[in-house]
């Protein structure tokens, strides 16, 4: 049956099952358009003027950042950048600024996949416990903001969630336990913030993990063992923090990792010979540690290593010729350490390595440094 009323058409389909009635709605429900419109008044973007489109009666249609599953017309995507290639940053010649904090109300969103908040700069308070709720979550990307607080004990809820963003903001408190519940988490990045305590120990429950990006907070302790675990794990950045204790063997054999970034830690013992001598570890920076013992003289074939740094620790001995034996060797810095003895002359990467990349230690020589 069609009703006609005005310029609005309203389908009307009765079920045969028990009666029901299904309307097609053409708008989003007003319970999505007061969220949003709360969300709007919590925040202030004089520059770019994103929030004016934010104005028609239907929230699914021009407005800036909003999209809408078409299949029930939810509110499903927020996703506004305040540092991206869209056409009215290039036109205003600037890159965004936003002020003002995340109103709860955006928990009412509760088909909300997508939020994203990012690179604002001076959008500040807590994130709200109540996003935790949001069951159908798939992205949080809060990077780039003032945010402080504590990451949401609950956040382990977000049984869907694949990409968790925190980066660069001023959260502080301990890395909730209940964040290794996150079993579809494939990207994980809390850098630059203020965070203290452990890296939870069974972080390596975390199997859909293939990036995890924890550098520049004040996290202690030891690096859990279980992180070799991670098979899906490419880049692994735990720098400028203040862990402590050795480096676990397994790091070192992990498959898929490329990028281990240990640097600026207070580590100790000595450099498991599976870092190095596992061949698809592209970049490794274990500098600015307490390291201490031989270079594990390791490297093979098929090492492709772009960048070894282990400069300013405590490591004696020679430097390794199996870097000779590596098939490609690119930056190396070894600098202030303890070593000793003959740099090794003629073959790559010696042949092409300067004075800088050695210098600081003990009783070297030759090669770019003075003869022996």
């Amino acid at each position: 049956m069609m009703i006609m009323m005005g310029r609005s058409v309203v389908v009307v389909a009765a079920l045969a099952f028990g009666g029901f009635l299904v309307a097609a709605v053409t708008g989003c429900p007003p319970s999505d358009k007061a969220a949003l419109m709360a969300l709007k008044s919590s925040l202030t973007e004089p520059y770019l003027r994103i929030f004016d489109s934010w104005t028609n009666s239907d929230c699914c249609s021009g407005w800036d950042g909003v999209h809408c599953d078409p299949a029930n017309r939810r509110v499903s995507d927020i996703s506004l950048r305040g540092d991206s290639e869209d056409p009215i940053f290039e036109k205003a010649g600037r890159t965004g600024l936003m002020s003002g904090s995340i109103h709860p109300s955006i928990c009412n969103l509760d088909r909300l996949t997508t939020f994203v908040l990012a690179d604002w700069k001076s959008i500040s308070g807590e994130i709200p416990s109540c996003l935790t709720s949001l069951s159908y979550l798939r992205i949080l990307d809060l990077v780039g903001n003032s945010l402080s607080g504590k990451i949401p004990p609950s956040i382990g809820n977000l049984r869907r969630l694949a990409v968790l963003n925190l980066a660069d903001n001023q959260i502080s408190g301990e890395i909730p336990a209940s964040l290794t519940s996150l079993s579809e988490l494939k990207h994980l990045d809390l850098s630059g913030n203020r965070l203290t305590g452990r890296i939870p120990n069974d972080l390596g429950s975390l199997k859909m993990l293939s990036r995890a990006l924890m550098d520049r907070n004040q996290l202690s302790g030891p690096i859990p063992s279980s992180i070799g675990r991670l098979d899906r794990l490419a880049d692994l950045d735990l720098s400028l923090n203040r862990l402590s204790g050795q480096i676990p063997e397994t790091v070192g054999k992990m498959r898929v990792l490329s990028v281990l970034n240990l640097g600026g830690n207070q580590l100790t013992g000595e450099i498991p010979a599976t870092v190095l001598s596992n061949g698809g570890l592209g970049i490794v920076n274990l500098s600015r540690n307490a390291l201490e013992g031989k270079i594990p003289d390791v490297l093979g074939p098929k090492s492709y290593m772009m960048v070894l740094d282990l400069s300013y620790n405590n490591l004696v001995g020679d430097v390794p010729r199996s870097l000779s034996a590596a098939q490609y060797v690119g930056h190396v810095d070894l600098s202030h350490n303890h070593l000793c003895g003959h740099i090794p002359a003629g073959t790559p990467p010696f042949a092409r390595l300067e004075a800088p990349s050695f210098s600081g230690n003990d009783c070297l020589c030759g090669g770019p440094l003075p003869s022996c």
